[in-house]
């Protein structure tokens, strides 16, 4: 059983103080507890996680967060539930079929980040959204910028440009509404008076960023994993039925290529930060603490899992926390679940010779952003 104390004291890239939370029933029970949020009441005095506006410092408005939350919350709860999310299901399968047609066509070896992980979920929610598809490339580039961990000029030009483009794009919509996301956002506003159009645009710009870029990652780590542990890979090609407890064990399990400063900078954990004392295990987080939830680390717990370091495709019980949990337990969590389930599903059927075409030591990993993503991933068939 894990010996390892569940919070401690660590500086983050960004040089600040801050509690590493990693044991799982501390982690679980700590995102959903009010006392802790993304804002801070003094933003320009708070430690920063990185040098980044998007996961590093402080957001929204710390008097009025919880209610701001809630009422987006109820805004998008019809756009994203389950049934709605399900039913882009065959669309998926479509985009996921065209896009291995066009892999298949290619001349070996290929980045499966060019041709598959990337173009995905970016087509998915730009449909989503309605976002013109054709502009998936321009929000890719800001999307980078804006994740940037260590030039605070790059990131915040990124996030300037991506929000500007939205607000663009959000007074289109108000003129000429469609069905999608934001046009549905737009008209709850219009009806409600509740929302304005920053937080529409704020909103938006949440959704794009991580419904395109963590998707897109764990598709990239599926893809290595499995490769990795070729016994799991031929029980999942041999019945792509398993393919949706396989997706839940991708999520799970930690990346295949560690960064080496995660344990120090808190890399790898969602930021949140303490609006009064809290008591946790032996420690006490003190109001205006920045607190890193480690989900990586939670969902390798022994307490928790049996054998979390073994990769099992049939794991039955995985209660992870790679989405969250509580009150702000990811929106998007249905729709990427589906994307990845249709393509671990089609892939062992589509291409089943489909592997990594350079050992995986050679694979590199991004270090200049926040969002651990690879610089490419070859493969063959």
């Amino acid at each position: 059983m894990s010996s390892k104390p569940d919070i401690t004291q660590i500086t983050t890239a960004a040089g600040d103080p801050a509690w590493l939370v990693t044991g799982y029933d501390a982690v679980r029970s700590l995102f959903a507890d009010s006392r802790l949020g993304r804002s801070h009441p003094r933003p320009d005095e708070a430690p920063r996680l990185f040098e980044t506006a998007l996961v590093g410092s402080p957001s929204g408005t710390f008097e009025t967060e919880h209610a701001d939350h809630l009422r987006m919350r109820r805004a998008l709860s019809k756009a994203f539930s389950a049934r709605r999310m399900e039913a882009l299901r065959p669309r998926v399968q479509v985009l996921v079929d065209s896009l291995l047609d066009d892999l298949l066509e290619r001349t070996p070896p290929v980045d499966f980040h060019e041709a598959f992980s990337f173009p995905l979920p970016a087509l998915v929610i730009s449909e989503l959204l309605g976002v013109p598809t054709q502009d998936r490339d321009r929000f890719r580039v800001w999307s980078e910028d804006m994740a940037h961990r260590t030039d605070r000029a790059k990131a915040d030009a990124g996030l300037q440009s991506l929000l500007t483009y939205l607000d663009d794009l959000v007074k289109v919509k108000r003129r000429q509404q469609a069905q999608d996301v934001i046009s549905d956002l737009v008209a709850a506003a219009d009806q409600t008076g509740e929302l304005t159009q920053k937080e529409i645009v704020g909103f938006s710009m949440l959704l794009l960023f991580a419904g395109h870029v963590t998707t897109a990652t764990a598709l990239e780590k599926g893809i290595m994993l499995l490769d990795l542990h070729p016994e799991q890979r031929a029980a999942l090609w041999g019945d792509p039925d398993l393919a949706a407890g396989a997706v839940e064990e991708i999520l799970r399990a930690p990346f295949p290529i560690p960064e080496t400063t995660t344990t120090r900078s808190g890399s790898a954990g969602t930021p949140r930060y303490a609006r009064a004392d809290i008591a946790c295990t032996e420690q006490t987080i003190r109001a205006g603490d920045l607190v890193v939830l480690a989900r990586g680390a939670a969902n390798q717990d022994d307490r928790v899992f049996t054998e979390p370091n073994r990769f099992d495709v049939r794991r039955e019980d995985n209660p992870h926390l790679a989405f969250g949990h509580g009150p702000h337990y990811c929106l998007g969590a249905p729709l990427a679940r589906i994307e990845l389930q249709v393509a671990f599903a089609t892939i062992p059927r589509r291409v089943p010779t489909l592997r990594l075409a350079v050992p995986a030591a050679e694979i590199e990993r991004r270090t200049d952003l926040v969002i651990g993503a690879l610089t490419e991933l070859p493969v063959t068939w």
